[in-house]
């Protein structure tokens, strides 16, 4: 398999590969290994969990969370579908 340069903006590329692998988007994976960068692997795994679930949240509110974040094609989401684009963003 070729080796993948995630370029001069990832500053974590061990960790960026990890979660491409595992099947992350680019965008995601970077976002992840920056701040993992920034502060320490321990304490960005220690960020998550404080949302509420997807499927509490109203279609409305889901359209708003797809939009903030560049979600595209989301005017014709179903709600599974919205929560499903908004998982793998």
């Amino acid at each position: 398999m070729p080796t993948r340069k995630p370029g001069q903006s990832v500053k974590d590329p061990e960790m960026y590969e990890a979660l491409r692998e595992d099947g992350a988007s680019k965008e995601k994976a970077a976002r992840i290994s920056n701040a993992a960068a920034n502060t320490s692997r321990r304490a960005v795994g220690a960020k998550g969990g404080r949302s509420g679930d997807y499927e509490d949240w109203s279609k409305s509110d889901l359209l708003d969370r797809a939009r903030k974040i560049g979600v595209r094609g989301r005017s014709s989401m179903s709600k599974a579908e919205l929560i499903k684009a908004l998982r793998d963003h």
